[in-house]
């Protein structure tokens, strides 16, 4: 069972929203929705766990992401420089738009794995 952030409504009553729910075979979280400036904060939470975690390795399934803006992935970015001496965070499956993000403002970040698999 996940958690629900719901943010206030948006424009045309669509209320942004993202999803978030252990994986069950790994150390990590599988997310769903957007990140946008009406869901920060919950994504924020989720990175803070991603820090917290003792886990070298942290999943992050992404595969139902619809979006995420530049400062959603300045806040992956702030998380993963965060993680002490090889740690990282994987994300799996990501948006496409993230990873072309993380490739242009951050390149070689070795503590982001990209998995697309």
């Amino acid at each position: 069972m996940g958690i629900r952030y719901l943010a206030p409504s948006g424009t045309a009553g669509v209320v942004p929203e993202l999803t978030v729910s252990p994986l069950p075979e790994r150390s990590g979280l599988r997310v769903t929705g957007e990140v946008g400036l009406a869901t920060h904060e919950a994504w924020e939470r989720v990175l803070e766990q991603a820090v917290r975690e003792d886990e070298d390795i942290y999943y992050l399934e992404l595969s139902s992401v619809t979006f995420v803006d530049v400062a959603g992935a300045g806040a992956l970015v702030a998380a993963a420089q965060r993680l002490g001496d090889g740690r990282r965070i994987v994300l799996d499956r990501p948006p496409g738009a993230l990873q072309r993000v993380l490739e242009m403002f951050w390149p070689g970040l070795s503590a982001i794995e990209v998995s697309m698999s």
